[in-house]
Order: C-alpha cells, then sequence, then structure tokens
C-alpha cells in the first residue's frame, strides 16, 4: 500500500516516520514534506499543496490512503476533494472543520449544544470590542477568529496586553491569520484557571476511540512565562487526566460534539483535539478544539503507539455510513515519551531563517529528532520555520525522559537557536 501524508511540519513527519513501519505499508509520501523527511531515505517528498493537484496526483499515483496533517488543508476542503473521486482520506470535511477554522463557530457550537466552556462574546468593532474588556476586567482571554497556526490566542494579564492584543486581531493583523469570510473577528472570553491538557480521539463517522493522553507547554519561556506559541513541547501520559478526568471529557465534551456536529447535518471523521483545562476540583472545560492532531503532541503519541497505525487509519476510512474503529483497540508503551522543541531565533513573532543546523544525531528506538521547520539543500539542513525540531524520546519515568531529551538536545546547534529547559515540569511536581 502506497500511504500519503499531508503536511510539512513536525506532526507530519512523525506520523511519516510511523507509517513507515507499518506492515503493509510499501511507500510513505509527504506533501510538502520538510529537510527531515527528505533526510530520511525511507520517504520521498512531494511538492504539491494545491488541493486538486494533490488528488490528481494520488490518483495518478495509486496512493491507498491519505492522511492529513495540518488545518491549512482541512479548511480548504482536501477531504471532500479526495472522497469526491472515490479515495480513501482520513481528516475532517470542511463544513467540520470549522471547528476549529472558526472560534466564533464553534464557540456558538459549544453553547449550542451544551459544551462546558468559557463564557464568551464575537467582536468585529474594535471599539466594543475594547469597551467589553474594560467592562470584565483582566485577566482575560482573546482569540483571532480565524486560522493562526496556533498563535492567533492571547491570555492577556492586564488590560493593556489585552487592548494591544485586540488591536492586533482586529486592525493590524500583525499575528498572521487567515481571516474568515466577513473580515476579522475576535472572540473575547473569560480567563479558566487550572491545568491544561490535550485530549485527542479518532473519529469514523460515529465510533469514537481516544489517543492516549497529553499535555503541552505553549508558553515561550520556562515556568510557563512569555507569549504563547504553536507548542514549545510535550509529553505523554498527562498525569493530570485522571481516569475520572478522561471520563468526564469522554462523557461531556467528546461524545456531545460528535453527536452535536450530527444534529446540524454533519458527519465527523478525523481526529479531533479538545484543549482542555481542568480545574482544581476535576472539571474539565473546553478552551478550543482543532480538527487535528496537536503539534507537538502527536511526537510523543507516535513514540508510543505500539498499533500499527495503518491497520487503525484503514479501519477508520472503511468505505460505507461510517468506519470499523469500534474493531480496534490500541497498545502503547508504558513508557514516557516526551518532546523537547528547539525553536528558531525570533521565535515565535519573527522568526528567522535559514540557519545551518549542525549535530543532528542518528535516530535509535527510543530517541528520535523529529523535523518542523527545516529545508535541504544539497547536504546542508537549515531553519525554515518558527519551531524547528521536536527531540523526543521514550524512558521510564518524566524525571529520566527529561535527562535523555535535554542530553541529546545539547549535541544540536543553530545560531539563535531557543528552547525551554523544563519541559514535563507539571509531572515530576505531581
Amino acid at each position: 500500500m502506497k500511504v500519503l501524508v499531508i503536511g510539512g511540519g513536525g506532526r507530519e513527519h512523525a506520523l511519516a516516520w510511523k507509517l513507515n513501519t507499518c506492515a503493509r505499508v510499501s511507500q510513505v509520501y509527504v506533501a510538502p514534506g520538510n529537510g527531515g523527511t527528505a533526510l530520511d531515505d525511507q520517504l520521498i517528498n512531494i511538492p504539491i499543496t494545491d488541493v486538486q493537484a494533490l488528488r490528481k496526483w494520488a490518483q495518478t499515483e495509486g496512493i491507498s490512503l491519505t492522511v492529513v496533517g495540518p488545518e491549512g488543508p482541512l479548511a480548504a476542503g482536501v477531504v471532500d476533494e479526495f472522497r469526491s473521486h472515490g479515495m480513501r482520506i482520513f481528516g475532517a470535511t470542511k463544513a467540520a472543520a470549522q471547528l476549529e477554522s472558526s472560534k466564533a463557530f464553534s464557540k456558538a457550537f459549544m453553547q449550542r449544544h451544551a459544551i462546558p466552556t468559557a463564557e464568551f462574546e464575537t467582536f468585529t468593532d474594535p471599539a466594543a470590542a475594547h469597551a467589553y474588556v474594560e467592562q470584565k476586567g483582566a485577566p482575560i482571554v482573546v482569540k483571532a477568529d480565524g486560522l493562526a497556526a496556533g498563535k492567533g490566542v492571547v491570555v492577556a494579564q492586564t488590560l493593556a496586553e489585552a487592548h494591544e492584543a485586540i488591536d492586533f486581531m482586529l486592525l493590524a493583523n500583525t499575528l498572521g491569520v487567515s481571516h474568515n469570510e466577513g473580515g476579522a473577528r475576535v472572540v473575547i472570553e473569560e480567563f479558566l484557571a487550572g491545568e491544561e491538557a490535550s485530549f485527542i480521539v479518532m473519529c469514523d463517522g460515529k465510533n469514537v476511540i481516544p489517543l492516549a493522553t497529553s499535555q503541552d507547554h505553549k508558553r515561550l519561556l520556562d515556568g510557563d512565562n512569555g507569549p504563547n506559541t504553536g507548542g514549545m513541547g510535550a509529553y505523554s501520559p498527562a498525569p493530570v487526566v485522571t481516569a475520572d478526568v478522561h471520563a468526564r471529557a469522554m462523557r461531556e465534551i467528546i461524545l456531545p460534539t460528535i453527536k452535536g456536529m450530527e444534529k446540524d447535518g454533519i458527519t465527523y471523521t478525523g481526529f479531533l483535539y479538545a484543549g482542555l483545562m481542568i480545574d482544581a476540583k476535576g472539571k474539565p472545560k473546553t478552551l478550543e478544539f482543532n480538527c487535528r492532531l496537536g503539534d507537538p503532541e502527536t511526537q510523543p503519541l507516535m513514540m508510543r503507539l505500539k498499533s500499527d497505525l495503518f491497520e487503525v487509519l484503514w479501519a477508520a476510512t472503511e468505505p460505507g455510513a461510517h468506519g470499523k474503529l469500534d474493531q480496534i483497540s490500541l497498545d502503547w508503551d508504558r513508557r514516557i515519551a516526551l518532546g523537547v522543541v528547539l525553536a528558531a531565533h525570533g521565535y515565535p513573532m519573527t522568526p528567522r531563517k535559514g540557519d545551518a543546523i549542525t549535530g543532528l544525531p542518528k535516530n535509535t528506538d527510543d530517541a528520535v529528532v523529529f523535523h518542523a521547520g527545516t529545508a535541504k539543500q544539497d547536504d546542508v539542513v537549515s531553519t525554515s520555520g518558527g519551531r524547528v525540531l521536536c527531540v523526543t524520546v521514550l524512558a521510564d519515568n518524566v524525571k529520566l525522559a527529561q535527562q535523555y531529551a535535554y542530553e541529546v538536545t545539547r549535541g544540536i546547534q543553530f545560531d539563535g537557536m531557543q528552547y525551554r529547559r523544563d519541559i514535563g515540569f507539571r509531572a515530576v511536581k505531581a
């Protein structure tokens, strides 16, 4: 079987790496891929991003199964395009992807279907947004209504930060948000206290299977300080997701979301990622939905997954009213997986590109360096994006995983390299 992974980040490198180990897979293609997938002689990069061109290429090449990594192609309707030509693809349709591509759609959906989330209002008028913030006070959360590669959320600790975020998103658009139809909008919502976790499931249109739990580290600096990023590291499992929290998340958030989409006339297929805020009493609320795997959560998850990923995706895309995920159970490595993101100079606001990367180690069974923002030209691998690499390891506990990951990290170099030195700190404290 030939398999296509759509995307070019760390999540897609991890998916391609995992699929390449599967028994029935003869070749894995990545479109467009990155420097890491180019370095791996088992993977083939395909420099196509246009949805129709990609579908035509996949048909000509005889691709058996496609899996979509990032949000952009989902919002552009790549799943609808492939399916309309009878091709197997795992991902959310354009209609379903609104859960991520529009924060306003997502919040209204949660309100309509009584899914626990923060109180909110939506604004297109900067003056009204500023007045609302003044009325509510800080801390408060300002979200851009559109795709922003994980950077469209500002957790404002002060009123000044909130006002600045509103101007950024509604007037200047310095965050590079892809606005939805109707122009710039922001969602302003109450600040939720607690501990965050990433709760990711797979859905085939009816059946839902949860992946292992994980926790991302959104802030740039140690101790969860500095600006929000797309994620500076992750580990799995997340101790904050106890058996009780897990059951509540499934019962109160995930299953009502799938059923709510169905009630609204939308069949949900693909990965569904609920960003949870879990309060001191263990009650989860939904911070956001993503219609894809998280990045960098995917890297530790793929390291821990022992099941054959191709067989899981094949069952999920079985033709008919829905797939056969109810016949699948997932097997996970009992060890801890932990990934440390190495980011470019100037990330997250103004990442620098073109810095040569040296000291990349050979991958082993329990340590893999997944590439995200890298490019390969001749024999030189250089930075080409904000989050450059994710050093991901397996170890018997979080402390050992931290030590191992930072030991591998010390050998890698590029100018301006920045990374957090405390990934997994909450689990160590726990």
